[in-house]
Formats: C-alpha cells, structure tokens, sequence
C-alpha cells in the first residue's frame, strides 16, 4: 500500500441547517483511503466537541490520525456559511484555530521520510507557524515522494510569496480555471491553457499538472504528453469535496503508473459521482474504488 499524507486544515464548515466534515488536505486522504492507500492527516485540531468529532470522522474513514495534534489554547477551525435570501453563501473562515497551528512533532518528519505522497494548499499556509511546519514537513520527504500542491486559492488568504515557495516545494500542481490566470500573471506565462500549463511545468520542473474546468472537463499535462477529459453529466446536488476527490484519483493513479487517459478519465468520474452527493466524503461504490 502507498503511503500518502495530507498536511493542512482540518475543519468543520457550519452550515444554517448543520455542520459538515471539511479541509481540502483532510477530504483528500479520505478519498486517498478509499481507492487503496495507507493514509495519514498532520494537522491540529482543539480539545472541543468539533475537535473529537474529527477525530473521530477520520478514524470512520480510516485515516490514520496520530499525526494530527491536539491544541490546548486554540479551537477546532470552522467555517461559518450564511445564506442570503437568494440562497448565495457568504463565508467566515475563523482565524487563529488550531490548523493555523500546526506544531511540527517527531512523529511528522519520521512520517514525512516515508511518504509516497503528500497533497498540501496555500488556505492552510496563511498563519507563519503552520506555514513553517508545512514546510518542513515537505522539505523531510523523500526524493520520490510526489508532492501535490492543489492551490485552494480562498478569499485574501494567499500571496505571490506562499504560492511561489509552494510551486518551488511541489513536483505536482492542481489547480482550476480561476486560479490559473493568477499563477500565469505571477510568472510571466502567456498563451493558451496549455501553453501556460507548460511553463509552469519547465520552469518548477513539475512531474505532472491538472487544470479542472468544472463540467467542461480537465487538463492533465506532464513534460512528455497532454490529455482532456469530460466527466460524466450528473444532476449536481453541490460541488463540495469534488475537487479533493479528483486530486486523490489523479495521484493514486499516478503512483500506479496507469496511462495518463486513465487517470484523467477516473478522476473525472469521481469527481462527478462526488457532485451527486451530500457532503464532501461520501461512501464510494466499488465501481469508483477498483
């Protein structure tokens, strides 16, 4: 089984109607788990009703929580998500939690040198003490490690800086059609999706990058070939999770050296069926996982 490792928030989205389990590294190796690998989260959460019920989420879901922190002075991260009269959310995402946090602990770099994978993001590198630790984190993997950046650019949480010194860390990037012109204006890069997407590979060296288009479909690019693939139509009920679950299905792909049409082609699947369901980690069906 390969090793893979998601390092970042670790969150609760509260919704008017109810909270939902969140963190775009902690969905990750949830889906991670379900399609084969050994998977772990390092992270922080509060001695608090949400904190236990994370833990507790993740063990449901079989991710292996002993890198995941306990704080004794900051809260579980949460997400408060108000509606406006015409449903459209707005969102807090509180600062100062526990996932802002992170401690680096012996137990994370020994986990760090066996990784096979790690999936990080800028959301959870916006406070300087996790940002130090994620850092690190990445610097202790191996040579062979694959190590996913998936950019999750949210509100004013990111800079020129975070992604320029994550791009520098990763040999994998995902990212989606708002968050390319962002990159390409940082670096300089013109011309088409892929032309651009082909820069950003040269000049950070990257092993392998996906553009998503929502239902248009997705980009995979490494140095030597391309693919493009639509994901199934679906009646969507929300988008939530969809993009964690496309990013676990393109790296366990990758890591079983599966044609890159494949991988495309699964992750496009999953990230549909996700769309279809309530909250952002259902239960796969075996069709999904094999």
């Amino acid at each position: 089984m390969f090793k893979v490792c998601g390092v970042g928030e670790v969150l609760w989205d509260a919704f008017p109607d109810g909270e939902k389990f969140g963190g775009a590294p902690a969905n990750f190796t949830c889906h991670s788990h379900s399609l084969g690998a050994e998977t772990y989260v390092a992270s922080c959460i509060g001695k608090d009703r949400r904190g236990a019920m994370a833990r507790e989420f993740l063990d449901n879901h079989g991710v292996n929580t002993s890198c995941l922190a306990d704080s004794d002075t900051h809260e579980t991260g949460v997400v408060i998500v108000a509606l406006d009269d015409a449903g459209k959310p707005e969102y807090e995402i509180k600062e100062g939690v526990a996932w802002d946090n992170i401690p680096l602990t012996r137990e994370m770099k020994a986990l760090a040198a066996q990784l096979d994978a790690v999936c990080f993001g800028s959301l959870s590198q916006r406070n300087e003490v996790s940002r130090g630790t994620i850092r690190e984190f990445l610097a202790a993997t191996g040579p062979d490690c694959l190590r996913a950046f998936d950019i999750n650019i949210r509100q004013h949480f990111y800079d020129d800086e975070v992604i320029g010194c994550s791009l520098e860390s990763a040999n994998v990037l995902k990212l989606n059609d708002e968050e390319l012109p962002i990159v390409a204006e940082m670096i300089g890069a013109e011309g088409s999706d892929e032309e651009i997407v082909r820069t950003i590979i040269r000049q950070f060296d990257l092993k392998l990058v996906a553009l998503t288009l929502g239902p248009k479909g997705a980009l995979m690019v490494t140095p030597e070939e391309s693919n493009f693939a639509v994901p199934p139509a679906t009646d969507v009920i929300n988008t939530v999770g969809a993009g964690d679950s496309f990013t676990a299905a393109m790296i366990m792909g990758f890591l079983n050296n599966k044609p890159l049409d494949q991988i495309n082609e699964a992750a496009n699947r999953l990230a549909a069926y996700v769309c279809t369901q309530h909250g952002a980690v259902p239960r796969l069906p075996e069709s999904l996982t094999a």
